[in-house]
């Protein structure tokens, strides 16, 4: 196409009553998801799981084969169909990929935001694209003949009463599916509660722990909860310093003598990660251990002996350590 006409058929369809009506539909369905996602009244509905649904699973890879195949004849209705499903199920994955080895992370703003933003691009390429075709050519949804169409399919005149029970039966496989995944997807059977508990080095790893060290000098160590309980807790960690013993005839820690380091209270919500710095001093060298004790909600009094704080743990973390002057 030449590029007079081409910067002619560009600035026509971008006209609202020219511009193509499944982009317009994508549009407003995508500016309706991310209202159900972040408007507060919205966002704790079923209608968030409803808009969220096509976002994730079907208009990544539509808008992807709408830039591809800006043709009516390249590829037919059918295929295109099963093409978006096909696509978004990879496009989807591999923008989270991407994310994870970025600062912004697997969360969820940024992965509204590259979505939103894959979108409207290849949204803008694919107008660019269906305006280099002809109009007769160029691939558009006709709405206004998708009722008859459909129902000429699914229940052609001629067609035999086996033909049309075989057609209802269809649709309401199809509705009962749709149901089914909306209901699954809004409504999630709860798995496996635990919560997770660790603690790592300088650099964020599980190696490099401050094990030996003089006494007054400040230590510290990464310490993680994550939250999979299905619910918000309110965590109480308390690090003890011990004075202990392997007893292996026992195969057992012997405590001698035990001393209240730190105890301090983190509330973290549901699905999420807490992830902070702590940091520690030891003035005494009469110990040799340092206990890391996670509570979930239920904290034994302060004054409780050493061994009975470990039973009541719900997590128990521990260093060994080597205390000099």
């Amino acid at each position: 196409m030449p590029e007079k006409d081409l910067a002619a058929t560009l600035a026509s369809m971008a006209d609202p009553k020219n511009f193509p009506k499944d982009l317009a539909v994508i549009l407003v369905w995508v500016a309706l998801t991310i209202a159900m996602i972040y408007v507060p009244v919205l966002n704790e509905t079923f209608l968030r799981v409803i808009f969220a649904v096509p976002v994730i699973l079907f208009i990544p890879g539509y808008v992807l084969i709408a830039a591809l195949f800006p043709e009516k004849k390249s590829i037919d209705g059918i295929e295109r169909f099963a093409l978006s499903v096909g696509l978004s199920i990879a496009v989807v994955p591999l923008i989270g990929l991407v994310l994870n080895y970025t600062p912004f992370g697997i969360r969820l703003d940024p992965i509204v935001s590259a979505l939103v933003i894959f979108i409207l691009l290849m949204m803008i390429l694919t107008v660019y694209r269906r305006a280099s075709v002809s109009e007769e050519e160029r691939f558009t949804v006709p709405f206004e003949q998708v009722k008859p169409a459909l129902k000429s399919e699914f229940f052609p005149k001629n067609g035999s009463k086996l033909d049309k029970a075989l057609s209802w039966i269809l649709i309401a496989a199809i509705v009962i599916a749709a149901v089914t995944t909306v209901y699954v997807i809004a409504f999630p059977k709860d798995g496996e509660k635990f919560t997770e508990f660790y603690i790592l080095g300088v650099d964020k790893m599980a190696d490099d722990y401050p094990e030996k060290f003089f006494a007054g000098s400040e230590q510290f160590v990464w310490v993680g909860i994550g939250n999979h309980e299905y619910r918000d807790v309110t965590y109480t960690v308390e690090t003890l310093l011990l004075n202990a013993e392997w007893d292996s005839a026992a195969n057992a820690s012997v405590i001698h003598s035990s001393k209240v380091l730190d105890r301090y209270s983190v509330q973290v919500a549901d699905n999420s990660t807490y992830l902070e710095m702590y940091n520690f001093t030891v003035y005494d060298t009469g110990y040799n251990r340092l206990e890391f004790l996670l509570y979930n909600e239920t904290v034994p009094d302060i004054g409780a002996s050493a061994e009975d704080k470990m039973a009541e743990a719900y997590r128990d973390l521990h260093l060994w350590i080597k205390v000099t002057t």
